[in-house]
């Protein structure tokens, strides 16, 4: 793709003016100077690794390249985007002898690549190219599930995301992650955690904004993630967030505190789980509310003949975990709320204060259990346990993140940033 040799011609003339003080002083005037000039048409100065004429197409599976030719200059700086503005991360030599694409690149898409040069004058080159990818050769491709449903929620809702697919390579694993956007109004800077090779959560460094709009898409569609694997179309996803509840259950003085907004705006006598049923300590997400449950211990592990065993019907059940652990009525334990834990694990109030946390506590909201001496909430797979991991923890779980100190923010993580090689 060179054209002719361009030719540059610079004339300056200077004369030295000298007071009768010894002081000097210069006047330069040129008929052209290099650093203010309009860029030049940089094509004799760079090469490009695949063709851009009419009816070519580019492989996607292979990366981009601009090379910068011998003597000519050096790059300085590239873009590339696709049609709807995705960015192609790469690295530029610390020379600016060679640029490559480092993500990959969508099938049956078309690109704009946009170079920047220098001459050994310092003066300023530029060239665009054009091109487009061929379509796939596979039809295997990655979908995406977000979650939750669309709605109102609490404002510790992780965000989900379910893929049709195992990924367990790190670096495909940074394709996915890097095209699955989470944007929040009022802002909340946070990262996905791999919880296995098929499912992903997004949460903040701290609980969601009150009142914030969460808008949850995938840019994956069209893009090659590995051998014979493709992204994939993905609905996407709208979620909001109401006030801010959080209800504190410390176990051992047997009450519950519940604050609305960081105000607090109920106290309540409780009981938690006995001796052998203790429950579980640490943050929990609401996962559902039922009016009336049927709870019988066998559905736990309790034999029928124990005397552990029990056949309830409850009422205003607001479920943590799936396992069985609920907030709920407890007309049965009024005695020993606030004095003593009889429970099998539950948390029991009477049914006034039960009806008024039903009404109160939806979906999303946060109940926390302190002072118990039962297990840790898991993080994973007993409902919604993200919150227990710290900030630390929780972004070695990222594959573009892992551990570094700074997260990058979303309008960063796909513009290009040229880096030494």
């Amino acid at each position: 793709m060179r054209t002719s040799p361009r030719t540059r011609t610079v004339v300056v003339g200077c004369t030295l003016l000298v007071t009768a003080l010894g002081a000097g002083a210069t006047a330069c005037g040129s008929d052209e100077n290099p650093l203010a000039a309009e860029p030049y048409d940089a094509a004799d100065q760079i090469s490009f690794n695949s063709p851009t004429g009419a009816g070519k197409k580019v492989d996607p599976d292979k990366p981009l390249e601009v090379t910068a030719e011998d003597g000519e200059g050096r790059i300085t700086d590239v873009t590339a985007t696709d049609s709807t503005g995705r960015y192609v991360a790469g690295e530029l030599a610390a020379d600016g002898s060679r640029w490559h694409s480092t993500s990959p690149l969508a099938a049956d898409a078309h690109y704009t690549v946009r170079v920047s040069t220098e001459d050994e004058d310092g003066a300023p080159g530029r060239k665009v190219l054009t091109f487009d990818t061929s379509k796939p050769t596979t039809k295997k491709t990655l979908d995406v599930t977000f979650g939750p449903k669309a709605g109102q929620y609490g404002v510790g809702q992780p965000v989900t995301a379910d893929l049709n697919q195992p990924i367990k390579d790190k670096a495909q694993r940074a394709v996915v992650e890097r095209a699955l956007r989470v944007d929040s109004t009022p802002a909340a800077d946070g990262t996905w955690y791999w919880v296995n090779d098929k499912q992903l959560h997004f949460r903040p460094k701290d609980y969601w904004p009150a009142h914030a709009t969460i808008l949850v898409h995938s840019n994956l569609e069209g893009v090659k993630i590995g051998d014979r694997l493709w992204g994939g179309k993905a609905k996407p996803l709208t979620i909001t967030t109401g006030d801010k509840i959080v209800g504190v259950t410390d176990a051992s003085a047997h009450s519950m505190t519940v604050y609305k907004n960081d105000a607090l705006i109920n106290t309540i006598p409780v009981t938690t789980g006995k001796p052998g049923f203790e429950t579980r300590n640490g943050v929990k997400v609401v996962l559902e509310k039922q009016y009336f449950v049927r709870m019988r211990g066998t559905t736990v592990g309790i034999s029928e003949d124990s005397s552990d065993s029990y056949d309830l019907p409850v009422y205003y059940a607001t479920r943590v975990t799936w396992s069985g652990e609920y907030v709920h009525a407890a007309p049965w334990s009024v005695g020993s709320q606030g004095s003593a834990n009889v429970s099998h694990g539950c948390t029991g109030m009477n049914t006034s204060n039960a009806e008024w946390f039903f009404g109160t506590f939806h979906p999303g909201d946060l109940v926390k259990v302190v002072n118990s001496n039962g297990h840790e909430m898991e993080p994973f797979g007993n409902g919604f346990g993200d919150w227990n991991l710290d900030w630390a923890k929780w972004r070695s779980g990222s594959a573009l993140t892992n551990g570094k100190q700074d997260a990058p923010k979303p309008q960063d993580a796909d513009r290009l940033r040229p880096t030494a090689v």
